[in-house]
C-alpha cells in the first residue's frame, strides 16, 4: 500500500480520551483528518477541544462498533480509518493475576478490537480505508511479570498480520503498531500488581506523530526499533 492523505479522511479514534489516544486525535486533526472521537468519558472527550462527534462507548461492549458505524455515516457519509488506541495493562506472575483481571486484559485488549473490526470493516472496505492497532512492544519481547498482558498484545499483533493478508484484495491498510515503553502514565493505572522498575520511557507526543507518520507513508509493520 502506498501513501495516504490525510487531509479531509475521515477517522475513528477509538481510546480518544486516553494520553496516547488523545494525542494522535490532536495529530490526525492536525492534518486535516474529519474524526469521530470514542472513549469512556464524555468529559474528557470534550476537553480535547477537537470539533468532532464524541460517542461514549467502551471497546469491550460490541455495541461500541455499532455506535461508531452509524455516527460515522451519519457525520461524513463514511470511513476512511479506525485507530483503535484503547488498552490496559496488568502486572504481577501469572498465578498471582485474578481471573477477572485476565479477562478484562483479553476483553479490552483483545475481544473489543475484533468486534470493533467486525463491524466497522465494511465501512473501511467501502473506502479501501486503514486500521492501526496500537500493540506495544511485548508483543515482540514478552516480559516477567506481564505475561498475561503480553500474551493480550501478542494476539492483537497477530490479529493485524492476519488481517493485513485478508484485507489486501479489498486495498485496506492494516498497521500493526508495537511502541517501546511510552510515559503516557498508563503504568501508574494497572488494573492489578505493581509495575516493575521500567527504564525511561518515549515522549507520547514523539510517538503519537511517528504512529501519524506511519498512516501517511503506508508502514503496515512499525516494531519497537522503528521508534529510536
Amino acid at each position: 500500500m502506498g501513501e495516504r492523505a490525510l487531509d479531509g479522511s475521515r477517522v475513528a479514534v477509538v481510546g480518544a480520551s486516553g494520553a496516547l489516544g488523545s494525542l494522535i486525535a490532536h495529530e490526525l486533526s492536525g492534518r486535516g483528518a474529519r474524526l469521530l472521537l470514542v472513549g469512556r468519558d464524555a468529559d474528557r472527550l470534550a476537553a480535547l477541544g477537537i470539533d468532532a462527534p464524541l460517542i461514549v462507548a467502551d471497546v469491550g461492549d460490541a455495541a461500541a462498533g455499532d455506535a461508531i458505524a452509524e455516527a460515522a455515516r451519519a457525520a461524513y457519509g463514511g470511513l476512511d480509518g479506525l485507530v483503535n488506541a484503547a488498552g490496559v495493562v496488568a502486572f504481577g506472575s501469572l498465578e498471582e493475576t485474578p481471573d477477572e483481571v485476565v479477562e478484562e486484559l483479553f476483553l479490552t485488549n483483545v475481544v473489543g478490537p475484533l468486534f470493533l473490526l467486525r463491524r466497522l470493516l465494511p465501512l473501511l472496505r467501502e473506502s479501501q480505508g486503514f486500521v492501526v492497532q496500537l500493540s506495544a512492544v511485548v508483543a515482540e519481547r514478552p516480559l516477567p511479570p506481564m505475561a498475561a498482558y503480553s500474551a493480550s498484545k501478542a494476539a492483537l499483533s497477530a490479529v493485524a498480520t492476519s488481517l493485513r493478508t485478508e484485507l489486501r484484495r479489498a486495498r485496506v491498510t492494516v498497521h500493526d503498531v508495537r511502541p517501546p515503553h511510552t510515559e503516557t502514565g498508563l503504568a501508574d493505572r494497572p488494573l492489578a500488581g505493581e509495575a516493575p522498575r521500567l527504564p525511561e520511557g518515549l515522549a507520547p507526543e514523539a510517538v503519537a506523530r511517528r504512529v501519524v507518520d506511519a498512516v501517511a507513508a503506508g508502514e503496515q509493520d512499525l516494531a519497537a526499533a522503528d521508534f529510536v
